[in-house]
């Protein structure tokens, strides 16, 4: 999410910048940096018409007032930042997020309602979630289509500097590194500050600083919602269309396209790197502060005319699939043991190992697991291309300050890992999420152990499934 001040429509340099710049040199960074890639909206017909959707997944929101999105569908984000990743989420935002009922819940009229607020102290809190499913992706040879209804937080001028809220993705790799952005991509769907009449749609991508995606503020379109985005409810939709001969990606407001990026605007790594992963993981937030408003105001925000307690509002966010493989689940069935060979590239149930010490399964997955565990699962053929990455569908209610390794090794036990992650309390023991790691060069048939290693005695991991990726 980032943009840069040029006119009186000061599209800031938005909160990418601050993930790379040092705290200490990022509120001059924000006012230096002030040339943003920008397509202007006007009214086109999109392609969309021509397309067959299928809802693939969603949420309405519909629960009872107070109540929260369920952590089987959405992460809550806690606090300024991810473990070891950049301070205040890379942005520069200054509240504190929370999954406090008064921060996120529905509002039991069939919406999800993010609110800031500000204690008597002067400190701001507010929330993010973002989906634990991290496959959103085309079909092979469809399209992708993310659609959200959402009303912004209805204040504006000067009672508005620092509002933030928005709606986005963020490339799967991501999730447990933190400091590989903007390699993995990011697509912002919907991007508003300081209670401005216009919204943002972006593409972040490549390097930083500069690269092909002009970084650290990227390749955006904006538009005025057909006069103003603070009237009532507005639909954001995005659509990744790989049906034709090249990719494209589309961004609407209310069924009307206002910026378009071809695969061919991009270098072709550059469009690999982004699209080649597993999907993109969507994200809801309310932020306050940061690069992005600072930049559009002038002046570090919120300010002490800035007003507390308005709310961002989602009707509801759906997930469409057209052509291709049809709906975005998974194509390949998991793998079961009882002879064979296993695919490695194939997700493998992580209670379907074939030797374990200390490790049990549990239904669907295995664990708590700790110090000194592993799981042993036979014949797993790599064929003659080494996998890039691999992925693990994780959950953790560890107490704080306990961490661990998931570690994968060829062949024994004991042997050198060739790739791991770290992982620390996700939010509970049934809050899952897909965590990647980096693996070195493997090819062949192998027995492959899933170890797990800590500092700690504490049990600090279950997992659900696994898979490398090519």
């Amino acid at each position: 999410m980032a943009t840069s001040q040029t006119s009186e429509r000061q599209h800031a340099p938005r909160r990418r910048l601050a993930r790379v710049i040092a705290a200490a040199s990022a509120g001059a960074a924000v006012i230096a940096a002030a040339t943003l890639t920008i397509t202007t909206a006007n009214a086109q017909d999109g392609p969309e018409a021509a397309q067959t959707w299928e809802l693939a997944w969603s949420d309405e929101f519909n629960g009872s007032g107070g109540s929260q999105p369920s952590t089987s569908d959405w992460i809550y984000d806690i606090g300024h930042n991810y473990p070891g990743g950049p301070a205040n989420w890379g942005t520069g935002e200054i509240a504190a997020h929370t999954n406090n009922p008064a921060n996120v819940s529905m509002d039991g009229n069939g919406h999800l309602k993010i609110t800031a607020l500000r204690d008597g102290a002067g400190a701001w809190t507010s929330a993010r979630i973002e989906s634990v499913r991290t496959d959103f992706k085309p079909p092979s040879g469809g399209s992708l289509k993310v659609e959200g209804r959402l009303q912004l937080p209805q204040v504006t001028g000067e009672q508005a500097l620092g509002y933030w809220p928005a709606f986005w993705a963020l490339g799967s790799p991501f999730r447990g590194n933190y400091h590989n952005w903007p390699g993995i991509g990011e697509f912002d769907f919907m991007e508003n500050v300081n209670g401005l009449d216009w919204t943002f749609g972006t593409l972040h991508c490549g390097v930083a600083p500069g690269g092909p995606c002009n970084e650290f503020n990227g390749i955006a379109g904006q538009t005025y919602c057909g006069g103003s985005c603070h009237n009532g409810f507005h639909t954001y939709g995005f659509e990744w269309d790989e049906s034709g001969a090249a990719g494209q990606l589309r961004w609407y407001v209310d069924g009307t396209l206002y910026h378009t990026i071809d695969e061919g605007d991009l270098p072709a790594d550059t469009w690999a790197q982004m699209t080649d992963h597993a999907g993109y993981f969507l994200m809801l937030n309310l932020a306050i502060g940061g690069a992005f408003p600072d930049g559009v105001s002038g002046q570090t925000t919120p300010t002490a005319a800035t007003v507390p307690g308005h709310s961002m509002l989602v009707d509801y966010v759906r997930v469409y699939t057209s052509g291709g493989g049809g709906n975005g689940e998974p194509t390949e069935e998991p793998t079961t043991p009882g002879g064979g060979t296993r695919d490695a590239y194939a997700t493998v149930e992580a209670a379907s190992f074939d030797a374990a010490s200390g490790a049990t399964a549990g239904g669907s997955s295995i664990g708590p697991l700790g110090n000194g565990d592993w799981v042993r699962y036979d014949d797993m053929n790599f064929g003659s291309t080494s996998p890039v990455d691999f992925t693990a569908r994780v959950a953790s209610g560890a107490a704080g300050g306990v961490s661990g390794l998931v570690e994968v090794r060829i062949d024994s036990a004991t042997a050198n890992p060739i790739g791991s992650f770290s992982i620390a309390n996700t939010g509970g023991w049934s809050s899952w999420r897909d965590v990647p790691g980096n693996v070195n060069s493997v090819t062949g048939t192998h027995d492959v152990y899933l170890t797990f290693t800590s500092g700690q005695s504490q049990d600090f991991v279950s997992v659900q499934a696994f898979a490398f990726r090519r």
